[in-house]
């Protein structure tokens, strides 16, 4: 029990006499902790920075389809006779559906076509898509106003559209273009909504700025077109998505000409580099922090270089009393954890102040939407744990220096 005492009561006076240092030099030693917080402050936001990007890039990627197979015909060099045999049809979409219905929860088609649309006398330039059933949920659009197309639309050949937020902006800057009669050719439409997409579509989708989308079977039949430009097809899960994509191939092969060609691919192939990447960068930001770090461990050391040398004599009248070696040595690394510690807080709390701040401001901004920049807790244990052990392995050198002095020469150190 007493050794116990008395081991407590060793580290409790080391303790004593390292704080008793530090507060006799507070300048010094925050500038010597400054480099800490610097540091520790840095992995914390270079990972939270990381990561948030991460996240937004990943969320894009899934928000356009992680679950998405898309299908397209390859330009062919025969004749136009066997390019519109090759062609995608609402046939191959019913095949589609029936021969995978356990794998395919959404499957839809669309073919585009570039028109002029005439309101109130003035042309505008427009690119209009013909979309069947589940394209909205296949694409993920939202409904601004007005209503998205019912299956009576898609049964009736309805002459109605949407127009997406942009157009409706030019065609109709004053007013609500709800129920607003356009003509394209010589057909009258009624626009029923305005839309636009959640997400940017990474240049996997037809609508663009300037796009009004119709039920595919009106542009069937008013133009001819029996072919779709590009079929969808939704997987149920992530993991359904490789053999989905080989299905579709499959399905579109057996059902045209041996010598036609689809290009039937999925985003799986780009969500998995979005993830190598932003991993990538992690790794790479958290070793600049580090670096900063250890520069702030050489100042810790320096300073503490020059601080034994200015305390050589006050060394030299505590080992002429009794003090060990040991004792000297703990004292000088407790000031150098202390330092380092007391930095890495700091660093730490300014460090996580910044996201709360933004996340509290990005409340007062609706079109920022899900945005969320979050902090990862391991950067936070992380940058304490390897803050502390900077401090303690480059607060070492000074300590060893201080605890090997001889009394007597220490004593007569001027």
């Amino acid at each position: 029990m007493s050794i116990t005492r008395n081991t407590a009561a060793f580290w409790g006076e080391t303790w004593q006499l390292a704080m008793q240092a530090l507060r006799a030099n507070k300048m010094r030693a925050m500038l010597t902790m400054l480099g800490v917080i610097i540091g520790s402050g840095s992995i914390v936001l270079v990972v939270t920075v990381a990561l948030a990007g991460k996240l937004y890039i990943l969320s894009q990627i899934e928000s356009v389809g992680a679950n998405l197979v898309y299908a397209t015909v390859v330009n062919s060099t025969d004749s136009e006779s066997l390019n519109l045999a090759d062609q995608i049809t609402p046939a191959d979409l019913a095949a589609v559906k029936a021969d995978l219905p356990q794998l395919v929860v959404q499957a839809a088609g669309t073919n585009t076509l570039p028109m002029n649309i005439t309101v109130s006398g003035q042309e505008h330039p427009v690119n209009l898509v013909g979309v069947t059933e589940g394209f909205d949920r296949i694409r993920n659009l939202a409904i601004l106003h007005g209503r998205y197309f019912d299956e009576d639309d898609h049964a009736s050949r309805s002459k109605v559209c949407l127009l997406t937020q942009d157009l409706a902006r030019r065609v109709f800057p004053s007013e609500n273009p709800d129920g607003k009669d356009i003509r394209v050719g010589e057909l009258h439409f009624t626009v029923i909504g305005v839309f636009k997409e959640r997400v940017a579509g990474l240049g996997q989708t037809e609508i663009t700025h300037q796009s009004a989308i119709i039920p595919f079977s009106l542009l069937q039949y008013y133009t001819g077109t029996d072919y779709f430009r590009t079929l969808y097809a939704q997987a149920d899960r992530p993991e359904d998505v490789p053999i989905v994509t080989r299905q579709v191939a499959d399905i579109l092969h057996s059902r045209h000409r041996p010598g036609a060609q689809y290009r039937v691919q999925n985003l799986t192939g780009i969500l998995e580099t979005a993830r190598n990447i932003a991993l990538a960068l992690t790794v790479v930001l958290v070793l600049i922090a580090l670096v900063a770090l250890v520069i702030g461990g050489i100042g810790i050391m320096n300073i503490m270089l020059v601080t034994v040398t200015e305390r050589t004599r006050e060394i030299g009248i505590r080992k002429a009393i009794g003090a060990s070696g040991d004792a000297i040595r703990y004292q000088f690394l407790m000031e150098a954890i202390a330092i380092s510690g007391t930095g890495a807080l700091a660093g730490i709390a300014i460090a996580v102040a910044i996201p709360a701040l933004l996340n509290f401001a990005l409340g007062f901004f609706p079109e920022a939407g899900d945005i969320h920049v979050p902090v990862s807790w391991i950067s936070v244990v992380l940058a304490f744990v390897v803050s502390c052990s900077t401090g303690l392995v480059f607060g070492y050198l000074p300590a060893n220096r201080a605890a090997r002095m001889q009394p007597t020469e220490a004593l007569h150190h001027e």
